[in-house]
């Protein structure tokens, strides 16, 4: 089953967009301004519809919401197939909500501790101990902010999860203790505990667990009114019934398996309660799409509610890797790396974006004012890839052809500061 757009659905002029999105009926949200004129392909855009129909029919993919954003509108939005396969069917939605992952990562964590940033908490360059003393055990004194949020800790990929610990205080001791794998700077090693300790500072600078924060800071500013942590107990009736369930797990009593919906999917933010840096927002299509705009906008020097200042997102987006290294992140972005399929083979390298293992993904272009939104529950009954890769990297390349988008304008990018 397939919720189908209609022509108008892809050519909102930007005050079309930024009221729908507010639920205001055209009240100032992220900054209106007139819709530029948009370069889209008349009809390219169903080049998508061929990508995700393949991918449930072959893959067993439940379902998908797919929106593209351009020059201030949503130029294509679309549901496909089912959110619920178990235990029982349900179709999708536009407006379901999805478990976001990692996203939670760049989205809500960084822009967090970037927040502090502006406010001259620290320096990228200072040691992590500095500020968390705890962190400095095991030969971590020499690592650097900047390398937590470029993913060049040298911490190791996750915290142990084959011994029996519980609880955010057991998490946290554990990603103190941790020893690293290898040297500050030397190799990118993609690390949930680059992330948690991030998620610590932020609490700890804050004085608020980062759930509560980030609704005041950053989901609240931005009129983010359906994403959040701990859905079950934060969200009514009608907005936990939208959630997308994810995958089916076995209980620890021994019960019947049950199928996570409402609870974060990342088996360490799970046993730490579901509030953790690296993994536990809920959101939908609509409230990203909000987010990825005020982003671009800000960027752009437009008007935007976007959190944090533009010279400070042009820092976040550019390459911050250590001089010479070819894998190339921004602060909690990604830009060029293994993981950076779902830009696809036209968005530029200038470009980026993240991705969360449920099947979520987001890809921006500034320089084409474009974003990419895939969101999916591939995790969805049994916790397999359901082809996600192919499908966030097809879905992107069809996207920006459509948008007609060059490659050109990301010549030249290296890593350094």
């Amino acid at each position: 089953m397939k919720s189908r757009a209609t022509d108008s659905d892809r050519a909102l002029p930007r005050r079309a967009l930024l009221g729908g999105l507010s639920g205001l009926g055209g009240l100032t949200v992220l900054g209106l301004l007139p819709a530029r004129g948009a370069r889209c392909a008349p009809g390219g855009f169903f080049a998508i519809d061929g990508i995700v129909d393949r991918t449930i029919a072959t893959q067993g993919l439940a379902g998908a919401v797919v929106l593209v954003g351009h020059d201030g509108a949503i130029a294509f939005h679309r549901a496909y197939g089912l959110r619920a396969l178990v235990p029982a069917r349900e179709a999708m939605t536009e407006d379901t909500i999805f478990d976001m992952a990692s996203l939670t990562k760049p989205t809500v964590t960084t822009v967090a501790v970037m927040q502090f940033y502006e406010q001259g908490r620290f320096g990228l360059d200072d040691p992590v101990a500095r500020h968390l003393p705890a962190f400095a055990a095991n030969g971590k004194q020499a690592v650097t902010m900047r390398n937590l949020l470029t993913h060049y800790s040298g911490l190791p990929p996750d915290l142990p999860l084959r011994e029996a610990w519980t609880g955010r205080d057991a998490a946290v001791a554990l990603a103190m203790a941790s020893p690293l794998d290898n040297p500050p700077g030397t190799k990118f090693v993609y690390s949930d505990i680059n992330f948690i300790t991030l998620g610590l500072l932020v609490e700890q600078w804050s004085g608020l667990t980062l759930d509560r924060y980030a609704q005041t800071h950053i989901l609240g500013p931005l009129g983010m009114t359906d994403s959040g942590f701990l859905p079950l107990t934060s969200f009514d009736a009608a907005r936990i019934a939208r959630i997308a369930p994810t995958q089916q797990v076995w209980q620890a009593d021994g019960g019947p398996p049950v199928v996570l919906r409402g609870v974060v999917h990342d088996p360490t933010s799970r046993r730490m309660g579901g509030v953790a840096g690296h993994a536990g927002l809920f959101s939908d299509a609509r409230d990203m799409a909000r987010y990825a705009q005020a982003l671009l906008d800000r960027l752009a020097g437009r008007s935007s509610d976007f959190p944090l200042r533009r010279e400070t997102l042009i820092l976040m987006t550019r390459p911050q890797s250590p001089p010479g290294r070819t894998d190339l992140r921004g602060l909690g972005w990604d830009i060029d790396t293994h993981y950076s399929s779902n830009r696809g083979t036209v968005f530029p390298k200038g470009s980026f974006g993240h991705t969360g293992y449920t099947g979520t993904s987001l890809w921006l272009d500034p320089g084409s004012d474009s974003f990419v939104l895939v969101l999916t529950n591939r995790v969805h009954p049994d916790g397999g890839g359901h082809g996600i890769i192919a499908l966030r990297r097809d879905i992107a390349t069809a996207a920006a052809l459509a948008l007609g988008v060059r490659a050109s304008h990301g010549a030249g990018l290296e890593a350094g500061r």
